[in-house]
């Protein structure tokens, strides 16, 4: 909401400086914005009279003046054809910024062909007041040498730019504002009553409510006689002052009331009406019309519509038609004053894409009780802007009723200092209600507060008493500090929080870059990886492509990791940790880790190997490793699920049933449908399959490094087995042998041929002894080595190869 400060004090009645408004609307809750300040735009500019001008001795259309200025008699050199001794024109000193250039002036006098030249004289484009520069500005009248530029030119007015908070429709009138202001104190409103022009004819324009619930009140006059043309400059430099293009008499003057009162109104030429005006319902292509931003529409049943026995004039509260719309060669109008269910003016307006001044105001609420005073105050205007002999003026026709006022409020005085702690008096509580608008009545220690028409925000005390603190100065309410409250500990991080952290710092630590991505999918999506379950399907989709909950992470990890590889990012490996959605009634959410990489060969001298199935695995177990997963008790097995590539996949396991984590290569299949190219890697792991730690032992991230003291003792065993025993099972049996001393066992060697029975296999596994108390000695070695030998053959019925 914009308007000049000339504006508010045309309703307000002060002496207070711009700065001392501004603070005092601040304090009031209306936020300002912007302050426009010609003032301090233009302050280096000033009158200046042209004593003499002369042609330069150099050049032809050039002429050296002699001005008289606030710093002495100049000269300057000047380019303008219109440069003449006897005009006061507008001085720019040396060093002064000059806006429709955008430069400064050296701040040294420059010569032009030989002849110093002190200043500058100022066209209207060069000041950004005109497209004018063909000459410089010649100001009208007489002008002491000195005076600010800004009040020869009539741009002494700032203007204020705020925001209107949704609740407060009435602050999108003037009025309004200074009704607010006057209340704190900083000025007095002024009486500008609307005194009622009186009909001398019957209205021959008939006005019928045929859906009240959208038009519950609509009043209407006609005005014969009139002569619409250009309005006066100073509406026309109102209207401008604030964003909007003067049009003609008509319709500025209804532009102006609706910003001077927040009373839209909409003015008709009568000699395009046919028959009674009546607001009703839509009729769809039966009422399409052209509405003044040149767009048809079509209102449905929906929409609020004013029309006549012929066609739709327009769309009620939002936009009126072009077809009645009144010209210059328009003599008797109808003038429109009606109240426009707020609800319904906005669904028309979201319906129609039309953002309109009108609708912005019905939207929010306008005063119901101001449908007289607007047809008052646009017939005084008319009266005065538009008036010839023939004027002459109709009844009133008022049709409906009025919505009622908000009711009653009760206001126990000692509310007040309940809530805000101000300990105010009865006499100042009632000044601060009644300067805002209220009547406030009543004995005792209780306050009975009937609220205005224009505040519909206001319907119970704690409202009553927000005002009262607003105005009286929300900064001076008293600062106290709440009671310290007791000393509690912090409640501790959850094993899942835990676990969480940690998996994310493995995955940054193994290169892994950390995302965030929706939590819903699109459903031909969700179908590619099993599907989503009942209920997961939302009600309310924020959009198409994400109308069901994920049963993955790893769509959208996939989805953004070819987003990369489009913008030249060949692998930036991609992890997220955060909930799945499956229908299981028991966990229907489970927390993963999910990291997706692509199979690259990257380009080096000494070559390099591709990524695959097991370094995956590593990231897999990494993170494992790291949020304390018995990782040396988990079981590899191919039976990953259908959007895995058989036989470049697995899952990880602890006994038959409970899969902790699936890794390997992405099925081709998936991969096309979802648009990604090449190949890709992936894990997803189940956090919540995770096994609980003891109780009492917590979670700690694992260290990844052993930094044991005493250097470890590697031994390596050749077992001999039979061909379907897995290397898994054969190192987990060998792990198991002495949990206290095994740091870790590895597969070094896979041979089947000469020297093998058919149908076995020979593995080698290397065991790494790590002490932790003693250096071991060859009996502890040897003792340590028979059972590795003994739990292998007991669990696999391998045996040691000689």
């Amino acid at each position: 909401m914009k308007f000049p400060l000339s504006w508010l004090k045309y309703h307000l009645e002060t002496d207070a400086s711009l700065e001392a408004l501004a603070e005092a609307m601040t304090m009031a809750g209306l936020e300002i914005e912007d302050i426009d300040n010609p003032a301090e735009k233009y302050g280096e500019f000033t009158v200046a009279y042209v004593k003499a001008a002369e042609k330069h001795p150099d050049a032809d259309k050039l002429r050296v003046c002699t001005v008289d200025t606030k710093d002495g008699e100049k000269t300057i050199v000047c380019g303008a054809p219109n440069a003449r001794a006897g005009m006061y024109a507008v001085y720019a000193p040396l060093g002064t910024y000059i806006p429709g250039l955008d430069f400064s002036l050296d701040k040294k006098p420059r010569k032009i062909r030989g002849v110093e030249s002190h200043g500058m004289m100022c066209s209207a484009k060069e000041l950004e007041l005109g497209e004018d520069h063909d000459g410089i500005i010649d100001l009208d009248g007489e002008w002491e040498v000195g005076t600010p530029a800004v009040v020869a030119l009539g741009q002494d007015d700032p203007v204020l730019d705020f925001e209107v908070t949704p609740n407060r429709p009435d602050w999108l009138g003037v009025r309004g504002i200074a009704r607010d202001l006057a209340a704190t104190g900083i000025g007095t409103l002024k009486p500008h009553d609307l005194a009622p022009v009186e009909g001398t004819f019957a209205n021959p324009v008939a006005i019928e409510l045929e859906w009240p619930e959208a038009c519950p009140v609509f009043a209407g006059r006609v005005i014969r006689g009139i002569k619409n043309g250009p309005s006066p400059a100073w509406l026309q430099k109102a209207l401008t002052s604030i964003g909007l293009r003067p049009i003609n008499a008509l319709a500025d003057i209804t532009n102006l009331i609706s910003y001077d009162r927040c009373r839209p109104l909409h003015v008709y030429d009568v000699a395009k009406l046919d028959g009674p005006v009546r607001a009703r319902r839509g009729k769809g292509e039966a009422d399409r019309f052209e509405a003044l931003d040149n767009a048809e529409y079509a209102p449905s049943d929906t929409m609020c519509v004013i029309g006549d026995n012929a066609r739709a004039l327009g769309l009620g509260g939002v936009m009126g038609g072009t077809l009645s719309g009144c010209s210059e060669e328009t003599t008797d109008v109808f003038i429109e004053s009606a109240w426009f269910d707020p609800m319904i003016t906005r669904a028309t307006a979201k319906a129609t894409g039309i953002d309109s001044d009108a609708k912005y105001r019905f939207e929010r609420g306008v005063d119901p009780a101001s449908c007289l005073d607007g047809i008052h105050q646009a017939t005084q205007l008319i009266l005065e802007l538009c008036s010839t002999d023939a004027t002459e003026v109709s009844e009133i026709t008022l049709a409906g009723e009025t919505p009622a006022a908000p009711a009653n409020i009760e206001l126990p005085l000692g509310e007040v200092k309940r809530l805000t702690g101000l300990d105010l008096d009865r006499a100042e509580m009632v000044r601060i209600l009644e300067t805002l608008g209220f009547t406030a009545t009543g004995e005792g220690d209780s306050l009975t507060v009937s609220v205005p028409s224009w505040r519909m925000d206001c319907s119970q005390k704690a409202d009553l008493v927000e005002e009262i603190a607003r105005i009286h100065g929300f900064d001076k309410l008293e600062a106290l500090s709440l009671p310290r409250p007791p000393v509690r500990r912090e409640a501790p991080a959850t094993v899942m929080q835990l676990r969480a952290r940690y998996a994310r710092r493995a995955l940054a630590g193994r290169g892994f870059n950390e995302t965030v991505t929706w939590s819903f999918c699109e459903k031909s999506q969700a179908a590619l990886f099993g599907g989503q379950g009942p209920g997961l399907e939302l009600d309310n989709p924020i959009s198409s492509e994400l109308d069901v909950m994920r049963p993955t992470a790893l769509i959208h990890l996939l989805t953004a990791l070819q987003a990369n590889a489009d913008r030249g990012q060949a692998d930036p490996r991609l992890f997220e940790v955060a909930p799945i959605y499956l229908d299981d009634s028991e966990k229907g959410q489970r927390l993963v880790a999910t990291g997706v990489r692509r199979v690259t060969q990257d380009r080096h001298w000494a070559g390099t190997r591709q990524p695959d199935v097991f370094d995956i695995k590593a990231d897999a177990l990494a993170v494992l490793d790291a949020i304390g997963a018995p990782t040396a008790s988990l079981q590899t097995a191919a039976e990953a699920r259908e959007w895995w590539h058989p036989g470049r996949s697995g899952v990880l396991r602890l006994g038959p049933k409970n899969v902790i984590a699936e890794f390997g290569e992405i099925h081709p299949g998936i991969l096309k449908q979802l648009g990604i190219d090449g190949r890709v890697l992936a894990f997803e792991i189940v956090l919540d399959n995770v096994p609980q730690p003891k109780k009492g032992s917590g979670l700690k991230a694992r260290p990844q490094l052993d930094r044991a003291d005493l250097t470890p003792v590697r031994r390596d065993f050749a077992f001999l087995a039979e061909a379907t025993v897995s290397a898994e099972t054969l190192m987990r049996a060998a792990r198991g042998a002495d949990k206290a001393l095994i740091a870790d066992v590895s597969v070094f060697d896979v041979y089947a041929g000469q020297g093998v029975p058919d149908g076995h296999v020979s593995i080698g596994v290397e065991i790494t002894l790590q002490p932790r108390d003693k250096t071991l000695t060859d009996e502890d070695i040897e003792a340590v080595s028979n059972k590795v030998v003994a739990k292998v053959t007991g669990a696999t019925g391998a045996t040691l190869r000689s």
